[in-house]
């Protein structure tokens, strides 16, 4: 097997650079290979177990599986997050949300941070490698096998989570529990489908992307309701949120008194970020 060939059966779906990009990652990971060892032929010096290995990536690549299913990781802050296709596959826009906190943050101790939706627990492990011991972070999901992996990823990468199973549609009331709460919930409408590729809408999980089309703030109303009551003062709020509903959630906001509302975009362009304090009650 070539190179070429190894990316020319991508290109139907991706075409030809994102392709050989896909294909760069997967022998770089996979079998250690460099730009370098595969432009001398390395590919092709490959042995016939590790081509027949190869063989099958491609073959569930070419269906649309997401190669970070494929290779069972994902890169997120610098570090690799077991994914598979139980969890969200982390994205780059969330590692901006965990800068955003992270600059807030930075030099401040003894903060309780809840992550509600964490799917992998890549924001909940982040925050929680990145404070160090400044911190005292919570991760909750509906979800058995996300929590499953979201603590392998917490004991792999030695990250102090306290991992429990919540329906963040059914959180009851606290008071002046946490500093920072923060979510990644799902947000995309139904009808958002049709725009969306295969390799998301076939294997990334519905209960991690998706909400009905008669209820887009869903899981925005519904952590929101908790984060009023349960923010100590002066506590923050941070969401990664869809732009289509920005004012929407911002008045979802407003109604329950919180105050210095900010939207931030990702690296796109979009408005993607949200961050609300909890003022005087």
């Amino acid at each position: 097997m070539t190179y070429r060939e190894v990316w020319q059966g991508l290109t139907a779906l991706y075409g030809e650079g994102e392709a050989k990009a896909i294909a760069d990652y997967l022998l770089d990971v996979r079998f250690g290979m460099t730009k370098a060892d595969i432009l001398c032929g390395g590919v092709e010096a490959l042995s016939s177990q590790d081509e027949s290995e190869l063989n099958a990536m491609l073959m569930r690549l070419q269906k649309a599986e997401p190669v970070q299913y494929v290779l069972g990781q994902a890169e997120f802050r610098d570090r690799k997050f077991r994914v598979c296709s139980g969890v969200l596959i982390p994205r780059p826009e969330t590692e901006e949300l965990c800068e955003w906190i992270m600059s807030e943050y930075e030099s401040k101790e003894g903060i309780d941070v809840l992550d509600i939706c964490t799917g992998s627990g890549c924001i909940a492990v982040s925050l929680a490698l990145d404070m160090k011991d400044k911190s005292n972070v919570h991760a909750w999901d509906i979800s058995d096998e996300a929590l499953a992996i979201a603590k392998e990823n917490a004991k792999t990468l030695n990250a102090d989570v306290h991992f429990e199973k919540r329906d963040a549609l059914s959180l009851v009331p606290e008071t002046c529990r946490w500093d920072i709460i923060v979510s990644n919930p799902p947000y995309i409408c139904n009808k958002e489908k049709e725009s969306m590729s295969a390799n998301v809408i076939d294997y990334e999980p519905s209960i991690a992307l998706f909400v009905p089309d008669s209820s887009p703030l869903l899981f925005y109303k519904a952590i929101s309701d908790y984060a009023a009551s349960s923010l100590k003062k002066g506590g923050n709020l941070y969401f990664e949120i869809n732009p289509i509903y920005v004012e929407d959630i911002k008045t979802v906001l407003i109604s329950l008194d919180f105050t210095d509302i900010e939207v931030k975009e990702d690296m796109l362009g979009k408005q993607r970020m949200m961050k609300a304090c909890m003022g005087s009650r």
